[in-house]
């Protein structure tokens, strides 16, 4: 058949919509997605036949079935869970900490309804949002006040427009971190109107050089947690106690940038360097600032806590409502918070806990699970064995620890590893895996017992 016959066979977008596999998807979808579906459907076959014709005559039946992928594919929401078998806990890319339950509920119980987010019941006026969740703050952290924001770099943007605008900000040139999306503390400082004074070197600073650095237009001292790198070697540093008692000589305030923000000692799980809020707060930092969604394993927001007539200054910014939080985080952080008024539950509870202290015999124990179940149903398509490995905590936090873990190795028979882990990024729901040493491994640690046999059945239809 000729290409100008079969162009001429192609239904027309009317037909197609007329017809009783069509009236099914108006009524099942908008009138424009399935228009655009067909439209991007008959074009594509339009192309192909122009490009090199067709042997016999025109599948109409293909052309269908076409089509209905295509509305699904423009169905589906773009943003959508997924399964993160890579072993980084707090995964940037993949959303960083999951929400635990009680912070799914409590967001979807807030959301389904009108709430009194800016409104004081027992008076019948105006109220203000952040009292929702300020008294939950100050009664863990040992703070005087606490406000949130909508992330970190914000919070410390606002409390360097707060107090520095048009004066100087003495920080470590050691400190001046990038945690990765161009946040750059120099960049953050230049944004907020503050001007950056950079003592010691890189490896070294002395309580010295602060002092000496000490004029009329210095306005803070800046202490920035090295949340994302570690400098080892020969080093040194000036702690915030120490700078603390600078500030208190000199008369000027010391806030300190925690970036990962923890709020329990993880020592008793084996991991160090990494400082509870607490700590710092008793250590006389008037002010400071974390992430709601790393450590902490809430969601995207920037707290900032301290002595009150700081926070009441920052309270006072006209920045604070372009930077303000909405109902969904106050109601998801509030429920997150809350969790730790009972440390062990909290670790059992909010995942990112879970995940960075579960013993590792569960997470063995996980990691057979899966590999039972993939010998089983995968019929030979692949070699399946459990191996140790290492696992990180990822999102800037823990720079030096890595954890001991056990993966699920997978080396498949009849496809590349490229390929199996390009199919698995496609699956729904899709997985997230990495590969090393001729490969695929899914890593236990970052999975969760109802997530297995979805993943195993993920892993079994890109197998076959």
């Amino acid at each position: 058949m000729t290409k100008q016959k079969l162009l001429s066979k192609i239904p027309s977008v009317d037909e197609l919509v007329k017809n009783p596999r069509g009236e099914k998807w108006l009524k099942r979808h908008p009138r424009r997605t399935v228009l655009k579906a067909i439209r991007t459907v008959l074009d594509a076959k339009r192309k192909e036949i122009l490009k090199q014709g067709l042997a016999g005559e025109l599948p109409i039946d293909q052309i269908s079935s076409d089509i209905g992928k295509e509305i699904s594919r423009l169905a589906a929401y773009r943003l959508k869970p997924l399964i993160n078998a890579s072993g980084v806990v707090i995964h940037t890319n993949l959303g960083r900490a999951v929400l635990s339950d009680k912070a799914k509920e409590n967001m979807l119980h807030v959301a389904g309804s009108y709430s009194n987010l800016e409104y004081e019941l027992s008076q019948g006026k105006r109220g203000k949002r952040y009292s929702h969740i300020k008294d939950i703050i100050k009664e863990l952290s040992g703070a005087e006040d606490a406000l949130v924001v909508n992330n970190n770099a914000a919070a410390v943007l606002i409390c360097l427009n707060t107090f520095a605008k048009d004066m100087e900000v003495i920080v470590s040139r050691g400190e001046l971190v990038e945690i990765g999306g161009s946040f750059r503390i120099p960049e953050i400082m230049e944004s907020s109107g503050a001007i950056l004074r950079e003592v010691g070197t890189t490896n070294k600073t002395h309580l010295s050089d602060y002092e000496n650095a000490v004029s009329g237009n210095i306005a803070l001292l800046l202490k920035v947690h090295q949340s994302n790198y570690k400098l080892l070697g020969f080093t040194e540093e000036v702690s915030i106690k120490e700078l603390v008692k600078l500030g208190r000589t000199y008369m000027i305030p010391v806030m300190t940038d925690l970036g990962s923000g923890c709020m329990i000692d993880l020592r008793q799980y084996g991991i160090y360097d990494e400082p509870a809020v607490q700590d710092v707060v008793r250590s006389g930092a008037d002010i400071v600032t974390f992430s709601g969604d790393k450590l902490l394993g809430g969601p995207q927001c920037g707290i900032i806590l301290g002595k009150k007539k700081f926070i009441q200054k920052v309270q006072e910014n006209p920045l604070l409502r372009a930077v303000r939080v909405d109902k969904l985080t106050l109601a998801a952080l509030e429920a997150t918070f809350m969790q730790y008024l009972d440390e062990e539950r909290a670790c059992k509870e909010i995942p990112t806990l879970n995940m960075l202290t579960q013993p590792l015999e569960n997470i063995k124990r996980r990691a057979r699970r899966i590999s039972s179940a993939l010998k089983k149903g995968i019929s030979g398509l692949a070699d399946v064995a459990v191996i140790s490995d290492r696992s990180r905590a990822g999102g800037g936090s823990l720079p030096e620890a890595d954890f001991p873990t056990f993966v699920v190795s997978i080396r498949p028979h009849k496809i590349s590893l490229n390929a199996l882990e390009r199919k698995l990024r496609n699956t729904d729901p899709p997985v997230i895996a990495r590969i090393k040493d001729d490969a695929l491994l899914v890593d236990a640690r970052t999975l969760r017992d109802r997530e297995v046999r979805t993943l195993v059945n993920c892993i079994i239809s890109a197998l076959s």
